[in-house]
């Protein structure tokens, strides 16, 4: 008995500190940086200062999102991986971030070894659109049109290695088509093209691509989750038009740099889910297309894995190259 008594008053002594650590964390008085890898006003930057402005309640600390904007999003991230690791300064960005070295062919960092995964916040279905000019109005007919005459089709691609690159690759995949494939730096020159008629269809988020739907700039016929949206109900999921298995969404996450102390990164994930939680709650996630998701750190490293994994695939099959 007073050996397990010696160990266990050992092992107090031991996690006390880290304890006591995680209860100050963050102080009173110190800024959170929540960096955004990409420019204000868009999805993953509407999401992120909802997020902020939530754990700035929850905390009582400052919150503040700076937009390091370029290179495919790794300007941010290396601003965050050379950052102190201390917890007060994080990234918010989306799933494009964990395939750097997928689509990049000097990438800066190795986004699964060089972070640490904090939570994964949220996942949001994307919109297919095509231009006005096109007679069809259905994902079926387009599919059928693309497979007469390929080379008519052409697709514009925002992001390498983003959902709406993949989305694009996999209904190519899956609908057994070949389209032409038009990069581009962001989603609104794509968005403007698809309008104007030089480019057909694209793939992006909801949220970036809805005003000009309403309005009629663009025709939205597909959605590319296995749900519609509460967003866009009349809008039909790429299954429903015929495409099994076919379920594409991007979501967003957060890291820290690599040394964070455990309990630091413990502490944002406990405060980061009760934020989600909150958000969803409000329906401030729903306003922007995001379903709330909540899971622990393992399970977003494991989710993290198959996404690199999946994409990868594709990728490859495809024939991308990394430039």
């Amino acid at each position: 008995m007073r050996l397990q008594s010696f160990l266990a008053a050992g092992l107090a002594l031991l996690v006390a500190p880290a304890w006591a650590e995680a209860q100050k964390f963050p102080e009173s008085g110190k800024t959170i940086r929540v960096v955004v890898p990409f420019a204000a006003g868009g999805g993953v930057d509407n999401a992120a200062r909802l997020l902020g402005e939530q754990l700035r309640k929850q905390l009582g600390v400052t919150v503040i999102v700076d937009n390091r904007a370029g290179a495919n999003g790794t300007v941010g991230g290396k601003a965050v991986q050379i950052a102190p690791a201390d917890g007060y300064t994080l990234l918010f960005s989306a799933s494009t971030h964990v395939l750097a070295k997928q689509v990049m062919s000097n990438a800066p960092y190795d986004p699964q070894t060089d972070f640490a995964p904090v939570a994964r916040v949220g996942e949001a279905p994307l919109m297919l659109v095509i231009s006005p000019q096109l007679p069809q109005d259905k994902l079926g007919d387009v599919l059928a049109a693309a497979r007469q005459q390929p080379e008519k089709w052409m697709a514009a691609i925002p992001a390498a290695g983003a959902a709406s690159h993949l989305a694009t690759l996999l209904l190519a995949k899956q609908g057994n088509v070949k389209f032409t494939y038009v990069p581009y730096k962001g989603t609104q020159p794509a968005l403007a093209d698809v309008a104007g008629g030089h480019v057909n269809l694209q793939f992006d988020s909801m949220i970036s691509l809805l005003p000009l739907a309403k309005a009629g700039k663009v025709k939205p016929i597909a959605i590319s989750s296995i749900k519609r949206s509460e967003l866009a109900p009349a809008v039909p999921t790429v299954q429903e038009a015929g495409v099994p298995n076919f379920n594409v969404v991007t979501w967003y996450g957060v890291w820290a740099p690599k040394d964070t102390p455990t309990e630091r990164v413990a502490a944002l994930h406990a405060a980061i889910n009760t934020a989600v939680g909150e958000l969803g709650k409000s329906g401030a996630f729903a306003k922007l297309g995001v379903e709330p998701v909540s899971e622990s750190i393992e399970q977003f490293k494991r989710y993290i894995a198959s996404d690199v994994a999946q994409s990868a695939e594709l990728l490859k099959g495809a024939g991308f190259k990394p430039e």
